[in-house]
């Protein structure tokens, strides 16, 4: 069973019960769900994933107001009622993957994440906050909120890029493009640094994927999970697997040049969709242009005028 099955399972016979019971006067304010760092938040852990920082277990998130009234007692509830229920124990915890599930504000648990007890407040809130910690603060599931604040605050994050910082961190990831796959992967080769241009075609396919992640308008995760939830993508998927091949097929000179094939029609693809969502409209296959023209629809002069690659 999956863990984000496993938490459900458990809210639904062991906590749902205990907070109808125990906290009746707060049940309605308490919201309920698993999501934040860990496979099972994704929903891609496995038999693997249970040898550390994996147990049975869930989220309780109050306001800071009913954290002062109820938090001691409801996590006194809630270890009492997961030493009861069982489940699968924690194995292992490794040094930076401590758990977070459990009792929290719903201020904190956002702050982990964004700096702050919310969604990113500015717009260089939001350019600088990595995207794996925003694919963090909005996976897994929430099973009840009633509140609906943690909700609200997740939907921010979710859907409330600003479009600014969309095109910004979309332009210099496809200038990034260019400038180590296109240019100097081939480059490194004619001189020799094969260590180079494998760094150089590594960072291709990490600008790459942020770059598909921000043209689908989604938060592209840790890198352990980019590839399992680009194939999960409505746009681009299909570039998944060749964005792999580049990373796992011999660099040997035939190999060499196959790769570089796969990376201009990988740049083609790109270009298609910046075409389809009427973002640039340029001739030629070489993705630096495309940066820059996105660069200048950005509507706030300060993004506008920053480095091209900043973002």
């Amino acid at each position: 069973m999956k863990g984000l099955d496993e938490a459900k399972k458990f809210y639904r016979e062991a906590v749902a019960h205990m907070l109808e019971e125990e906290f009746s006067p707060y049940v309605s304010r308490v919201a309920v769900g698993l999501c934040g760092h860990g496979s099972e938040c994704f929903g891609f852990d496995d038999d693997i994933s249970r040898d550390h920082d994996f147990e049975t277990g869930l989220c309780l998130f109050l306001t800071r107001e009913d954290e002062a009234a109820i938090g001691f007692r409801l996590t006194r509830a809630y270890n009492r009622v997961k030493a009861e229920y069982g489940g699968t124990a924690l194995a292992h915890t490794s040094a930076i993957g401590a758990n977070s599930q459990g009792v929290q504000t719903i201020g904190d648990f956002y702050r982990r994440y964004t700096g702050c007890e919310g969604a990113p407040a500015t717009l260089k809130d939001w350019l600088y906050t990595e995207s794996e910690f925003l694919a963090e603060a909005t996976n897994g599931e929430i099973f009840r909120d009633d509140l609906g604040e943690f909700s609200r605050i997740r939907k921010d994050i979710l859907n409330g890029m600003p479009e600014d910082v969309r095109l910004k961190k979309l332009a210099a990831n496809l200038v990034r493009m260019a400038q180590t796959g296109q240019y100097n992967y081939p480059r490194c080769l004619s001189h020799g640094e094969d260590g180079a241009a494998m760094l150089a075609l590594a960072e291709f396919v990490k600008c790459a994927a942020q770059a598909i992640f921000l043209l689908n308008r989604r938060h592209c995760p840790y890198f352990k999970w980019t590839f399992r939830a680009l194939r999960g993508l409505p746009n681009l998927s299909e570039l998944a697997a060749p964005l792999e091949f580049l990373l796992t097929a011999d660099n040997d000179k035939q190999g060499s040049k196959v790769k570089s094939e796969i990376v201009e029609d990988i740049a083609h693809a790109v270009i298609k969709e910046l075409d389809a969502q009427d973002l640039a409209h340029l001739e030629g296959n070489y993705l630096e242009p495309f940066g820059f023209a996105l660069q200048k629809r950005i509507k706030n002069a300060e993004l506008r005028n920053m480095h091209i690659l900043v973002g």
